[in-house]
């Protein structure tokens, strides 16, 4: 059975970049560890959606433009 974080996928690295920001940087900013940056942008944790909110309210984006579900038929 697929599990729903195997269908997320997320801008947070494009925005990030997009603003010449290091995770360091972010992570800072957010107050999250430099790791938890790093996890998230590579999709190995999703993030609690207090988080999620404040890195799309910080990009200026909304959660959904952020963060993309990719719905398959396994579900």
């Amino acid at each position: 059975m697929t599990k729903i974080s195997d269908n997320m996928k997320n801008f947070v690295r494009d925005e990030r970049k997009r603003r010449k920001l290091k995770q360091e940087e972010l992570a800072a900013i957010l107050k999250v560890s430099r790791q938890t940056i790093n996890a998230i942008e590579t999709g190995r944790y999703l993030p609690s959606l207090p988080l999620a909110l404040r890195l799309s309210m910080f990009f200026d984006i909304t959660v959904n433009e952020l963060f993309i579900f990719e719905k398959h038929e396994q579900l």
